[in-house]
């Protein structure tokens, strides 16, 4: 085999298999979230792409996610988005619908379904987790029933 060929093999186009995920990621109680391309799998330079699995009324506090875009897309369950400089506008996803989420827009993540898990697939545009807490807008939904915390997704009153 030629060294372009080798290249190629070792260096082209990479599957991985649903149940090879990596849940070797930021675990908290309440979210599961694993990995299937960033950089430590696949070499990824500017991209994380992976699958979080929400528990029932989970919701964040208010952030954004820097220069970073997000796409959610949803396998199961129902997603409630709130945006906005005093998170005025909301929107609801179910199976099968996309969310973005553009550059430094405030918003709040909600798990809206109080009794089923949010199962969803999301894709970042690069590997650096990036998230800005934003202290002084008060979240419509109070983040109460189940805290959405993590390494990326700091607790409100922290």
């Amino acid at each position: 085999m030629s060294d372009a060929e080798q290249r190629w093999k070792h260096h082209g186009v990479r599957v991985i298999a649903g149940d090879a995920l990596d849940s070797n990621t930021p675990q908290t109680p309440g979210m599961f979230r694993q990995a299937a391309i960033n950089h430590a799998r696949v070499g990824a330079q500017k991209i994380w792409a992976g699958t979080v699995s929400i528990e029932p009324d989970a919701k964040t506090g208010v952030h954004h996610h820097g220069a970073l875009e997000s796409v959610i897309y949803v396998v199961s369950g129902r997603a409630r988005m709130r945006w906005g400089d005093r998170l005025e506008f909301v929107a609801e996803a179910g199976p099968g619908d996309f969310i973005y989420v553009p550059p430094y827009v405030p918003h709040q993540e909600i798990n809206a379904d109080p009794a089923n898990p949010l199962q969803c697939v999301l894709v970042r545009s690069d590997n650096e987790a990036v998230v800005v807490n934003i202290t002084d807008v008060e979240p419509v939904e109070q983040p109460e029933a189940v805290y959405w915390v993590d390494p990326i997704h700091k607790h409100p009153h922290d």
